[in-house]
């Protein structure tokens, strides 16, 4: 079956204590993560098989930081769908700004 958000998150994190993988470094995380933003770019690009699975490593790496920092990622992405929800967008002097509905 699938798994739910919190699962992945609770097995990506045991997966990093098992293998000895950073846990505390935040910032070496966020280079990983950049790093794997790059590979997914670059599988998109070039039109390669693993585009699928790089995009898969960049949730693992979010997920990840969201461990390290004490937080669920699927209720902040929870709480930014239903900010989202509630902002619109209008078309001022040539570009697109974000509004807050009442």
């Amino acid at each position: 079956g699938i798994m739910d958000l919190d699962e992945m998150q609770k097995q990506i994190w045991q997966n990093k204590l098992d293998k000895n993988f950073n846990t505390t470094d935040v910032e070496q995380e966020f280079k990983y993560l950049r790093g794997e933003v790059d590979e997914a770019y670059d599988a998109w690009k070039y039109g390669k098989d693993d585009f699928g699975l790089e995009l898969a490593d960049v949730a693992i790496y979010l997920m990840s930081l969201a461990e390290m920092n004490g937080l669920k990622l699927s209720e902040q992405i929870e709480k930014k769908i239903a900010i989202n929800k509630k902002r619109i967008y209008v078309f001022e002097d040539g570009k697109w700004v974000k509004k807050m509905m009442e």
